[in-house]
């Protein structure tokens, strides 16, 4: 029989020698999600004994790890918003700092947020489609992505967080798929240049999927289309939120004011001082 205490250390050695920053804590991570238990039980247990399964579970998940997978995948879920999501292989693994898109937008938008139509384009996981569902009570949310697996996902989410009923699915590339016009268009599109791709982290390069990454040679390809179809589909008043690259601010800035139709351009930055959500306004019509 196996300990907490002796198969956590072996599993730490094992991983540190593969080079995970952060050894100990993906360990535990596995653990005690392997044995479901939480941090507490963890730690205040050590001498708890593995059956011969949950040891071998456990070391194969660790093996994993080793060969770069991502904790997230390897869980099959991610914390965002302090609500769990479902995450796979079909969609990208939700980001903290995309968290400050969803503030950003909240803070235009308090609950219940009746009326409100919303268009999250590339939705993944679901992620910022259900938090907003979830945030905005009243409103009608509506996420589309090119990928069914991705769908498939998103949906799942959206009915274990009990929104299901307030949003709509739609397959198709970015608005091509949803008729008619929105108070609020958002969107964490792919903005990763083709020739930054090699460089980034194996973990991202070689799991996480690739048309979910890249955005064409200078990384502008989703937010030229995006922005220029946006024009035509927001409410008078109707404003979009679109999370960016690092460095990418005055592009996307200089993207809204040629697309023309938009007022108020402005970026928020995240809590590590990132240029990280740009936002603009379709001004309400005049007599």
């Amino acid at each position: 029989m196996t300990h907490i205490r002796t198969i956590l250390q072996r599993a730490t050695h094992d991983l540190n020698i593969s080079g995970s920053p952060s050894a100990r804590l993906d360990a535990e991570l596995l653990l005690m999600h392997g044995l479901q238990i939480d941090r507490l039980k963890l730690c205040t247990h050590p001498e708890r004994e593995l059956t011969e399964d949950e040891a071998v579970a456990f070391m194969r998940r660790i093996e994993r790890r080793s060969l770069g997978e991502p904790v997230a995948y390897i869980l099959g879920e991610k914390e965002f918003w302090s609500l769990r999501f479902e995450v796979g292989s079909d969609v990208l693994i939700p980001r903290p700092e995309t968290e400050c898109l969803i503030e950003e937008l909240l803070r235009f938008y308090r609950p219940p947020g009746e009326g409100l139509r919303i268009l999250d384009i590339g939705t993944g996981s679901g992620a910022i489609g259900v938090v907003l569902a979830r945030e905005l009570p009243a409103a009608r949310v509506d996420v589309t992505d090119i990928s069914a697996g991705a769908l498939s996902v998103a949906r799942r989410n959206a009915l274990a967080h009990g929104v299901a009923d307030r949003m709509g699915f739609f397959q198709g590339d970015l608005l091509a798929a949803i008729p008619g016009n929105f108070d609020i268009i958002c969107s964490n599109p792919p903005y990763i240049p083709e020739a930054q791709y090699n460089l980034l982290p194996a973990g991202i390069r070689d799991f996480e999927p690739r048309s979910a990454l890249i955005a064409g040679p200078d990384g502008m390809d989703f937010y030229r289309q995006i922005i220029r179809e946006s024009a035509h589909r927001l409410n008078a008043g109707g404003r979009i939120f679109l999370e960016i690259g690092e460095g990418q601010r005055d592009r996307v800035e200089a993207l809204f004011r040629e697309t023309g139709g938009y007022r108020d351009i402005d970026c928020r930055k995240d809590y590590g001082g990132t240029d990280r959500v740009m936002s603009a306004r379709r001004p309400r019509e005049t007599a």
